[in-house]
């Protein structure tokens, strides 16, 4: 059972940055795709940015030049990098990970509050 222990979350203010890490543990197979989602009440979780195994990425169109995502496969470890942040960046933000059986895992989200 793949387990993921999210990081980094917390209250910024409006033009700060963040930087969320996501640290997977006890996969037996290798991680594919590797997210950040991210859920606000009432509405359905998103999509905010993926990276394969061969580092292509994904991004929402609203965080697109602000945020960045990266990972280090010698740690199982994905990070989200948001800079210019801005209140509708506020969410519980979720780890996704998929291993190479295409069984995907969350973690059980942070929460970031950009208010001044």
């Amino acid at each position: 059972q793949v387990q993921l222990v999210e990081s980094g979350g917390g209250l910024v203010q409006p033009g700060g940055s963040l930087r969320l890490s996501c640290a997977a543990s006890g996969s037996r197979f290798s991680l594919t795709t590797m997210a950040w989602y991210r859920q606000v009440p009432g509405k359905q979780r998103e999509l905010v940015a993926d990276i394969t195994s061969t580092y292509i990425t994904t991004y929402a169109d609203s965080v697109k030049g602000r945020f960045a995502i990266s990972r280090d496969n010698a740690k199982n470890t994905v990070y989200l990098q948001m800079n210019s942040l801005k209140p509708e960046d506020t969410a519980v933000y979720y780890c996704y990970v998929r291993d190479s059986l295409a069984l995907g895992y969350w973690g059980q989200g942070t929460q970031v509050t950009v208010s001044s």
